[in-house]
């Protein structure tokens, strides 16, 4: 299910806009933080910020570099 939006100027910075669709299927609410990783093919992972998910990351981070 793709949920189309446009990159918009928000002041000196590029952003897009999430709809109430995006929002319902990510389950966050306005001021909640969201986490941008790679993902392959040039495209970018949206994951909301749930219990643990940072600390998850840097570990992960680590471990890829280590075994590069």
């Amino acid at each position: 299910m793709p949920i189309e939006t446009k990159v918009r100027r928000i002041g000196n910075s590029l952003g897009i806009v999430l709809n109430k669709e995006a929002l319902s299927v990510l389950k966050v609410e306005e001021g909640a933080t969201l986490y941008l990783t790679a993902a392959p093919e040039d495209s970018l992972r949206v994951t909301p910020d749930r219990a643990g998910f940072k600390e998850k990351m840097v570990i992960a981070e680590r471990l890829m570099s280590r075994y590069r």
